[in-house]
């Protein structure tokens, strides 16, 4: 759904034929969610087919070019105003993972856990690295598009929520060490030893290469 409306409100600017679109949401989002063409192309049939979106004539090459409808504005004005329904959540990898892994045979979960969080931190330094330098341009008066601070958004986002996945990591990990304490008489489900100690994320250098795909652009 945030690919619908993302081409809404980039059709809303004005005409826009599928590629452009495809290359301007990517740009808005710092390409943290690349699109195909095929997918913007999809999406607008749908889009067409739903009344909210019509063929706008062809540029001097050619393109055809597709305009928001008053429905589609509409449609587009109370997507804004809704909040992102959390009844529903999408699936997550990690944490499927990690249910899949308690008490699967062979499976040391702790290692799990204690690599996840290593590859977390590690794309929390790399947003963070990024997010200073995207925050010196658009505070520095060297860049102030509209491209820039939406970048910046999502950068704020995404580090929010690798801060946050770590401390549920960090949760998971105690949880496990209680449950695989006796109570009340009764052993629980073995759980595998810790990690080694000492296991640490790896200190941010100069020459770790963020691996989102917005540095492509640089």
């Amino acid at each position: 759904m945030s690919i619908r409306h993302g081409l809404l409100a980039l059709l809303e600017r004005g005409p826009r034929y599928g590629s452009q679109l495809r290359t301007e949401f990517e740009s808005r989002t710092g390409s943290t969610w690349p699109l195909n063409v095929g997918q913007v192309y999809t999406t607008l049939a749908r889009l067409e087919r739903d009344g909210l979106v019509a063929p706008g004539g062809e540029d001097a090459a050619g393109h055809t070019l597709y305009a928001i409808t008053d429905d589609g504005r509409t449609e587009l004005r109370q997507w804004y105003e809704r909040p992102v329904d959390r009844a529903n959540p999408p699936r997550d990898e990690l944490s499927i993972k990690l249910a899949m892994a308690v008490g699967a045979p062979g499976v040391d979960i702790r290692a799990v856990i204690q690599s996840q969080r290593h590859a977390t931190i590690k794309a929390m330094q790399d947003y963070t690295r990024l997010k200073a330098t995207a925050l010196a341009a658009v505070e520095g008066g060297r860049s102030r598009e509209r491209d820039d601070v939406a970048w910046l958004l999502v950068l704020e986002q995404l580090i929010f929520q690798t801060e946050a996945e770590a401390r549920w990591l960090d949760h998971c990990e105690s949880r496990l060490v209680r449950l695989s304490r006796p109570a009340g008489g009764g052993a629980a489900e073995p759980v595998p030893p810790p990690a080694a100690a000492g296991a640490e994320a790896p200190a941010p250098t100069t020459t770790d290469r963020p691996r989102t795909a917005r540095t492509r652009r640089s």
